[in-house]
């Protein structure tokens, strides 16, 4: 019996391993498939926030690895995960997205010669001052079978050097678990009813705010410019931030809070799947500097302004809702009022995003080992 071991370490994984957990336990049951957590992201609200919201069983290894720079958690996983592979002795290991538990994980496995199986290969945003960037294209070049949500992903692959009959075009798995739980989505009334926020808000009368990458908050007059336009949009709708603890720690040490107290910026603390879900599909426009939720919203059909310089998804841009500004407080403004005028970016959804992606991937997957 074939034994694969599944890795999660951050939050966005965990969207992403969802559907195939499930899909190599409804298609292939007879398999072992061990579920490891490397603790990259760990808090106590992890459990119920994700693994009981999306139905996904508990790690059967969990290395508590924690926080840390990126060369120490780097590191440290791979200290613990090697023991790991040698008492397992997996068929191979599937990793998922672009952060440090990815590349570490790959770089243990290759070395002993089990098999690298990567889903959401090939997305770049060409940035190498983004640390996803890195982890993205070193992961690719040492996995043996590639995953790829868009086909532009192939061509990136193919500029780097890794061969077509490593990479398969088998759709968006994050997309899949967005289906399925989008109706189930709590309520966005009942979200702001529990945190006590008393706004009398209504769906599509709201835009919802995202932002943690140390690009836009570890630098104080970025997130001052980003906070002030915030409160400039929040003059024409209200504005609902879920504050990311990096992004809370930094207004803090920044002395910013006062842009966010304001009677038309209604703060959260950090919210689970099926609340920030909820709070999207009902949110009159996004704006974010998240990967995932650029995708989210294109398959919701609701408008994003990204706050980046680049995405490492265009597809989102080319095909779906999603509209690149940077940090330039002008572009930000005029593209939040074009959306508020106009309605914004229509969208389609892209080529198999149709909640199929893992039924997809396990069954090549299956197949490959099988060859």
């Amino acid at each position: 019996m074939k034994k694969i071991i599944c890795v999660v370490g951050a939050r966005p994984n965990f969207m992403k391993i969802a559907p195939v957990m499930d899909a190599f336990q409804r298609l292939f049951p007879q398999l072992n498939v061990l579920l490891l957590h490397t603790g990259q992201h760990y808090d106590a609200n992890m459990k119920t926030q994700f693994f009981e919201q999306l139905g996904i069983p508990e790690p059967d290894i969990d290395l508590g690895v924690g926080s840390g720079s990126h060369a120490v958690q780097t590191a440290e996983i791979m200290l613990r995960f090697e023991p790991v592979l040698d008492k397992e002795q997996p068929d191979a290991i599937v990793v998922v997205g672009d952060v440090n538990s990815t590349i570490s994980c790959a770089l243990v496995a290759v070395k002993k010669d089990i098999p690298v199986i990567h889903i959401e290969a090939g997305l770049r945003s060409y940035d190498r001052k983004m640390p996803e960037e890195i982890n993205r294209v070193l992961t690719d070049q040492i996995s043996d079978r590639l995953y790829t949500t868009e086909k532009l992903a192939e061509q990136n692959l193919a500029k780097e050097g890794i061969p077509g009959e490593r990479v398969c075009f088998a759709g968006n798995v994050m997309i899949d678990t967005l289906k399925k739980n989008a109706e189930k989505a709590t309520p966005f009334l009942e979200t702001l009813k529990e945190y006590n926020i008393n706004a009398e808000l209504q769906a599509k009368q709201y835009s919802l705010v995202t932002m943690h990458r140390p690009s836009n908050v570890d630098n104080k007059n970025i997130l001052e410019t980003l906070l002030k336009t915030l409160q400039k949009t929040s003059r024409t709708i209200p504005v609902v931030f879920p504050v990311h603890p990096r992004t809370q720690n930094k207004i803090k040490e920044f002395g910013l809070e006062h842009y966010i107290q304001d009677k038309n910026i209604h703060t959260l603390p950090p919210l689970g799947y099926m609340q920030l879900v909820g709070l999207m599909k009902n949110a009159r426009v996004v704006m974010t500097d998240s990967g995932g939720i650029q995708e989210e919203t294109t398959a919701l059909g609701v408008p994003c302004i990204t706050l980046r310089e680049n995405t490492e998804r265009p597809i989102t841009v080319e095909q779906g809702t999603n509209t690149i500004v940077g940090t330039d407080p002008d572009l930000i403004y005029s593209t939040f009022e074009e959306v508020i005028k106009t309605g914004g970016k229509a969208g389609k959804q892209p080529e198999l995003w149709d909640g199929h992606a893992a039924d997809r991937i396990v069954t090549d997957l299956m197949d490959w080992l099988d060859q």
